[in-house]
C-alpha cells in the first residue's frame, strides 16, 4: 500500500479557517487603503492643476507663436505666405514642435493673420465719446464658423478672385457685442484709410460659442470692443475712443499687406484633460523648450526665422508647483505614520500566528524539518490567503478611485501582500533557527538586555534625534520634506525604545513594598506587569506612532482652521457685515436684530474720502459709539481697547470748533502723526481736530494698515453717517440677512469668507486624505493593541484557571487582569500624550501651514503655525485605556464562564 501524504496548505487552512479568514480581511483592507492612497493623490493633484489652468485667462495659459512675413520678400511671396495652405502647414509644424507631456487642444487652438496696429475710421456714425474716431483691428482667423453661431447675415468671403495687396474691398463679420456697442449691423460699411484705404462691408453678426475660450483670446478686441484712453500730458484729462474688431475671411488675409503691419499667428491651447500633476516637471520643460529651447529652434527651421513663442503657462505651473510642494510633505506625514502602524499590525499578525503554532513548529524542527523548508511551507500557506486578498483590495481601490495611475497602486498593494506573506515565515525562521527540546517560560524576561540590542537601540535613537533636529532647523520647505514625512515614525521610535526600557523599572520597584499589602492581587499584578521583553516594542511603536500622527494631524487641521477663521474675521470684522457707500437706512439695524442667530448689531460710519489738509492723502476714518464698538473689538480680538479712552471730551459735541477728539490709529498712522493734534478734512467738507491716544494693529470697521477710529458723537452733524453694520451671532442665515438688507447694502458673512480660502482641490483633497490617514492609523493602532492583548490571552487564561483552583474568586480575577493591564496601558497613554505634544513642539518651527490654509504664500494674519490640539491628545489616550481595561475585563468574564477544567490540561506549558 502506498503512503498517502496530506497536502500541507489545504490541511492547515482546514485546521484554522478562522485565522485564514481574519488574515484575508486584514490584507484586503490594508491593500485597499495602500492602493487608494496614491490614486487619491493623483486625483486631487490632477484636479488642482486642471483648475489652476482653467481659472487662468485663456490668453495666459495659451502658447502664442507669431511670425511676421520675412523681410526682403516680393509682394507675391508675401501674399502667398498669408494664404490658408501655408498657414495650415505652419500650424502642423508648430504642433510637431510641442513636446510631451504638453498636449494641445486642437479644437480650441487657432491660427490666422491679424494686423498689429488698429486703423482709425472716419465714419461719423461710429460712436465717439470724446470726439476721437473709433479704430478697428483687422484679423483673418481660420475656422470662424466652427467657433461662432451666425445671428444675422452671412459669413464673409472673398469675391472677385484671389485677394492680394491691391485689394480694397473686403467683407467682414463682427460679434454681437461689437455690433451692439459700435452700432453696427449687417450691411454696414466701414472705411479705413491706413497706408491704402480699405472699404469693409459687414456681412454678418456672430455670437462666440465660448467667449472665454482660447479661440477668442488671441486679441480680446476681436470679441469685445475696448474703450481706451488717448495718451496726453500728465495731469490733463485723457480723451477716450473705441477700438473694435473686424473678422475677415481667411482667404482675405493678403489684402492686409497694403493697409497695416501684419503677423501670422498660431495660438495653442493646452488640453486640460491631458494635464497631470505628476507631469509638472515635464510640462515646465516642454513650455521652456517652446519659449527658448529646442522647440523654438525647430520653429525657426520649419516656420520662420522670425518666429517667436510667448505664454504665461509657465507662471501658472510655477504657482501650482509651489502650492503642491508646500502641501505634499504634510500629507506624507499622515501617510508614513499610518503606513508604519499598518506594517506593524501585519508583522504582529504574523508574530501572533507564529506564537500560536510554536509547539507545532518546534516539533517539526525536532523531527528533522529544515528552516528553509519550514519557511517555504509557511510562505506558501500564507500566500494562498494573502495574494487573492491583496488582489481583491487592489481591485476595490481601482473601482472606487478611477482616473489615476495603476502602477503606484499596484506597487503599494504588492508591498502589503509581501509583508503579510513574509511576516509568518521570517518570524518562525528566527524563532526556530535552532532545534529546541523544550521551550522556555513564555512570561520570563531577561533582567538585562543584550549588548547588541542596546547598541542597536542607541543607534536608532541617536539617528532619529538627529533627523528631528535637522527638520527643526531647516524646515519642511528647505530640502527636509522626507524628514517631515518620517517625523511621527522617528518620534515614535524614540519614545517606544525609551519607554520600553524605563516603564518596568518603577513597577519592579513598587513590587517589593506591595507585598506588604493584604491579598495577592496587587503584588501579583505589579510583578507580572513589571516583566517585559522585546516583543512589546512593536505594539508600543504602533500606539505611539498613531498618537503622534493623531496629534500632528489635529495640530495641522486646527492650525489651518484657525488661520482661515482669523483671516475671515479680519476681512469681515465680525460674524457678518453689511456695508454701503452711502448711509444705510435708519431702520435696518432693528430689522437685522430680528433675524435668527443675530445677537448684536454695531454701527459704524466709515469715511473713506477723509483727507489731511497738508498733503491731501486719503485716510479712512471710522466714527463709532465707543461703548458698543469696544465691546465688539473685545469679542473679536481685533484691537480691544477701553471705551473711556475714546469717548469725546465734554464740550466736544457735534464737532465744536477747537475741541480735540481722541482717536485710535493704526501703527502706520500713529508713526506719521505722533501724539500731536492734527486736522482732518471729511468727505462732506467739515474739518475735525484729532489726537492719537490709542494704537492698535487691527480694528473691526476698517480693513487695511491705515485707519482712524473716533467717537461719532464728536464729529460735525451729518458727518460719517452709519454705512457699516457689524453683526455678531451664531449660525447666521445669509439668505435672510440679504433679504432684510435688500438693495440698501452688501452683505458679507464670515463663514462665506472662510470657505473662499479653500480655493484649490489641492487643499480640500489634502485635508480629506490627511483625515482618512489619521483615522486609518488610529484604527490600526487599536488593532495592534488588540493583537498584543490576544497574544497573551492564553497565558492569562491559564493563570486565572490555576489561581481559581487556589481559591481566587471571579471578582478578584477581574481585578487582577485590570490591574495588570493598567501599568502597561497607562504609561502608553501618557507616553503617547507626551510624544504627540513633543512632536508638535519640535516640528512647529519647520512647518508653515499658510499655503494649505490660504492657497497662497502670504496671509493677512501672518504665518500659520502648528498648535497643540488638546482633543487630539486626550481622545486617543482615553481610548487606549478604555480598550485595554475593557479587553481585560471581558477576558476575565469569559474565562470565568469556561471554568478551570477547560483551561488546564496535562502537559500544557502555558
Amino acid at each position: 500500500m502506498n503512503p498517502v501524504t496530506a497536502p500541507w496548505v489545504r490541511t492547515r487552512l482546514r485546521a484554522a479557517p478562522g485565522a485564514a479568514v481574519a488574515l484575508a480581511v486584514l490584507v484586503a483592507l490594508t491593500a485597499c487603503l495602500a492602493a487608494a492612497f496614491p490614486r487619491a493623490l493623483d486625483r486631487y493633484t490632477d484636479a488642482g492643476l486642471r483648475q489652476a489652468v482653467e481659472r487662468a485667462p485663456a490668453d495666459v495659459t495659451g502658447v502664442l507663436v507669431s511670425a511676421a512675413p520675412a523681410p526682403g520678400l516680393d509682394v507675391a511671396a508675401a501674399e502667398d505666405s498669408l494664404r490658408p495652405r501655408p498657414l495650415a502647414d505652419g500650424y502642423r509644424s508648430v504642433l510637431d514642435a510641442v513636446e510631451r507631456p504638453l498636449v494641445v487642444d486642437e479644437e480650441q487652438s487657432s491660427y490666422g493673420v491679424r494686423a498689429t496696429d488698429s486703423l482709425p475710421s472716419p465714419e461719423e456714425w461710429l460712436p465717439r465719446p470724446d470726439g476721437l474716431p473709433a479704430e478697428m483691428v483687422l484679423a483673418a482667423p481660420q475656422g470662424l464658423g466652427d467657433h461662432a453661431r451666425l445671428r444675422s447675415g452671412r459669413l464673409p468671403k472673398v469675391t472677385g478672385g484671389r485677394a492680394g495687396a491691391s485689394t480694397t474691398e473686403l467683407e467682414a463679420a463682427v460679434t454681437e457685442e461689437t455690433a451692439r456697442t459700435l452700432h453696427m449691423r449687417a450691411g454696414s460699411v466701414v472705411r479705413l484709410p491706413g497706408h491704402r484705404e480699405l472699404t469693409v462691408h459687414v456681412t454678418g453678426i456672430v455670437a462666440p460659442e465660448r467667449p472665454d475660450g482660447a479661440y477668442w483670446s488671441v486679441d480680446p478686441v476681436l470679441r469685445s470692443p475696448s474703450l481706451r484712453r488717448a495718451p496726453g500730458p500728465p495731469g490733463a484729462p485723457a480723451p477716450t475712443y473705441w477700438v473694435g474688431g473686424l473678422l475677415l475671411a481667411p482667404e482675405a488675409a493678403p489684402a492686409l499687406l497694403g493697409s497695416a503691419p501684419v503677423i501670422r499667428y498660431w495660438h495653442l491651447a493646452p488640453d486640460p484633460d491631458a494635464l497631470h500633476g505628476r507631469d509638472l516637471d515635464g510640462l515646465a520643460s516642454a513650455v521652456a523648450a517652446l519659449e527658448s529651447g529646442p522647440g523654438l529652434q525647430r520653429l525657426h527651421a520649419t516656420v520662420s526665422p522670425l518666429a517667436d513663442a510667448t505664454t504665461g503657462l509657465d507662471d501658472v505651473l510655477t504657482t501650482y508647483g509651489r502650492l503642491r510642494g508646500d502641501i505634499g510633505p504634510l500629507v506624507a506625514v499622515a501617510a508614513s505614520g499610518a503606513g508604519t502602524v499598518a506594517a506593524v499590525v501585519l508583522l504582529m499578525a504574523g508574530g501572533l500566528a507564529a506564537d500560536r503554532r510554536r509547539a507545532e513548529l518546534a516539533l517539526l524542527r525536532a523531527r528533522g524539518a529544515s528552516v528553509r523548508g519550514l519557511a517555504g511551507r509557511l510562505l506558501a500557506e500564507t500566500a494562498v490567503v494573502a495574494v487573492p486578498a491583496g488582489a481583491l483590495g487592489l481591485g476595490v481601490a481601482l473601482l472606487a478611485l478611477p482616473g489615476a495611475r495603476l502602477l503606484p497602486a499596484l506597487w503599494a498593494a504588492a508591498a502589503v501582500t509581501a509583508v503579510a506573506c513574509l511576516a509568518l515565515p521570517l518570524r518562525a525562521a528566527a524563532a526556530h533557527h535552532r532545534v529546541r527540546v523544550h521551550d522556555d517560560r513564555r512570561d520570563a524576561a531577561s533582567p538585562r538586555a543584550s549588548r547588541r540590542r542596546t547598541v542597536a537601540e542607541l543607534t536608532v535613537v541617536v539617528l532619529a534625534l538627529g533627523a528631528v533636529e535637522v527638520l527643526r532647523r531647516r524646515g519642511a520647505a528647505d530640502g527636509a520634506g522626507g524628514l517631515v514625512a518620517m517625523a511621527p515614525v522617528l518620534v515614535g521610535v524614540i519614545a517606544a525604545l525609551v519607554l520600553v526600557r524605563l516603564y518596568p523599572l518603577p513597577l519592579r520597584g513598587l513590587a517589593r513594598p506591595a507585598r506588604r499589602l493584604r491579598g495577592a492581587v496587587g503584588p501579583l499584578a505589579l510583578a507580572r506587569a513589571g516583566r517585559t521583553s522585546a516583543s512589546t516594542v512593536l505594539p508600543l511603536l504602533a500606539l505611539l506612532t498613531a498618537f503622534t500622527v493623531a496629534a500632528f494631524g489635529g495640530s495641522v487641521l486646527g492650525g489651518v482652521a484657525d488661520a482661515r477663521d482669523q483671516a475671515a474675521l479680519l476681512a469681515v470684522g465680525a460674524d457678518a457685515r453689511v456695508e454701503a457707500v452711502e448711509a444705510l437706512p435708519s431702520g435696518l439695524p432693528a430689522r437685522l436684530r430680528e433675524e435668527p442667530g443675530v445677537r448684536e448689531v454695531t454701527e459704524a460710519g466709515v469715511d473713506h474720502l477723509a483727507k489731511t489738509p497738508d498733503d491731501g492723502q486719503s485716510l479712512p476714518l471710522a466714527g463709532v459709539e465707543p461703548g458698543a464698538y469696544a465691546a465688539l473689538a473685545g469679542r473679536t480680538g481685533l484691537g480691544a481697547f477701553p471705551a473711556a479712552r475714546l469717548t469725546r471730551p465734554n464740550g466736544a459735541g457735534s464737532g465744536s470748533g477747537d475741541a480735540v477728539l481722541p482717536a485710535l490709529a493704526s501703527p502706520a498712522v500713529a508713526e506719521r502723526f505722533g501724539d500731536r493734534a492734527f486736522r482732518l478734512r471729511l468727505a462732506d467738507g467739515g474739518v475735525v481736530t484729532l489726537r492719537i491716544v490709542l494704537v492698535r494693529d487691527r480694528t473691526p470697521a476698517v480693513y487695511g494698515d491705515d485707519f482712524l477710529v473716533v467717537d461719532r458723537a464728536g464729529l460735525p452733524a451729518g458727518a460719517a453717517p452709519p454705512n457699516v453694520l457689524l453683526l455678531t451671532g451664531d449660525d447666521l442665515d445669509a439668505g435672510a440677512l440679504r433679504r432684510a438688507a435688500g438693495d440698501a447694502g452688501t452683505v458679507h458673512l464670515r463663514s462665506e469668507e472662510r470657505d473662499s480660502y479653500v480655493d484649490s482641490p489641492l487643499q480640500s483633497g489634502a485635508e480629506r486624505v490627511y483625515t482618512a490617514a489619521v483615522a486609518a492609523g488610529a484604527g490600526y493602532a487599536a488593532l495592534a493593541l488588540l493583537l498584543s492583548l490576544v497574544s497573551t490571552a492564553p497565558e492569562r487564561a491559564a493563570l486565572l484557571a490555576r489561581l481559581r483552583t487556589m481559591g481566587l474568586t471571579r471578582a478578584q480575577g477581574r481585578r487582577l487582569l485590570v490591574l495588570e493591564s493598567l501599568p502597561q496601558a497607562l504609561p502608553a497613554a501618557l507616553g503617547g500624550v507626551l510624544t504627540g505634544w513633543a512632536a508638535v513642539r519640535l516640528l512647529s518651527p519647520g512647518i508653515d501651514l499658510t499655503t494649505i490654509a490660504m492657497s497662497t504664500t502670504a496671509s493677512p494674519v501672518g504665518r500659520a503655525e502648528l498648535r497643540t490640539d488638546p482633543w487630539s491628545l486626550a481622545v486617543p489616550a482615553v481610548a487606549v485605556l478604555v480598550l485595554a481595561v475593557g479587553v481585560a475585563a471581558l477576558q476575565a468574564w469569559w474565562s470565568g464562564r469556561r471554568g478551570a477544567v477547560a483551561e488546564l490540561r496535562a502537559g500544557d506549558a502555558r
